[in-house]
């Protein structure tokens, strides 16, 4: 059942403050979005607001088909139109999270993708997680924001990977954003690549020779979780 504004909004403001908790964001750093596709819009934080500051009531309502604010007094973040390419792309996901958190962004500003080392990765991402290419001076000099959703896309269909299999990317010199059914599973998956990507970064600090997790063990515990007779958990009542 579709959730009402108010509740989306309660839900995207949740989600905001999930990554604070979560010590993924610095300053006003980073931002949470939800999407309403009965509606037509998402909902998403303002820009440059601190998080001790947002209220529910803060965020911003703007239209999945232009990214005009429909309602709201604020700006809305100035990462709206990398949200919204994804949403448009991507008709499964309900939420995207932009974070910089220290790990993850490292990697992004190595240029490096995260390679899938251990079960624990495997648990929540099919694969390394990816990274794109340098964006190029013209789509920087242009719809930049917009532009960063599309170099997103780009590594996904280059690396035959859907939006649910790989619910992360992380965009080269800039920092990951994630993605997932709705707000709050997108905050989750943001915690869960902070988690991989500084468990990655020690593990090559111990073993600069680490070799990835076998595809059988690592197929078992995504396939387990996420695959069509998936057992972990309690399931859907």
């Amino acid at each position: 059942m579709p959730l009402s504004l108010p509740d989306l909004r309660e839900q995207v403001w949740r989600a905001n403050q999930e990554l604070v908790r979560a010590g993924l964001v610095t300053l006003s750093f980073g931002n949470a979005s939800g999407v309403d596709r009965d509606a037509g819009v998402l909902v998403i934080k303002p820009s440059g607001v601190p998080y001790d500051e947002l209220r529910p009531e803060h965020l911003v309502v703007v239209s999945l088909e232009d990214g005009r604010v429909v309602e709201g007094d604020l700006r809305p973040s100035s990462d709206t139109p990398t949200h919204l390419i994804l949403y448009q792309r991507y008709p499964e996901i309900g939420g995207v999270v932009h974070t910089h958190s220290t790990a993850a962004t490292a990697w992004a500003q190595a240029g490096c993708s995260i390679p899938a080392l251990g079960t624990t990765h495997a648990d929540h991402f099919h694969g390394a997680v990816p990274v794109t290419r340098q964006m190029l001076e013209i789509e920087v000099a242009g719809a930049y924001e917009r532009e960063t959703g599309a170099v997103i896309i780009e590594t996904l269909d280059r690396l035959g990977l859907t939006a649910t299999e790989m619910p992360a990317a992380l965009v080269a010199s800039h920092g990951p954003f994630t993605w997932g059914h709705n707000a709050a599973d997108a905050a989750a998956n943001a915690t869960a690549l902070e988690a991989v990507a500084s468990m990655a970064r020690q593990t090559f600090a111990l073993n600069p020779d680490a070799k990835p997790i076998s595809t059988y063990l690592a197929e078992r515990h995504y396939l387990r979780k996420h695959g069509p007779n998936a057992y972990y958990g309690q399931g859907k009542k």
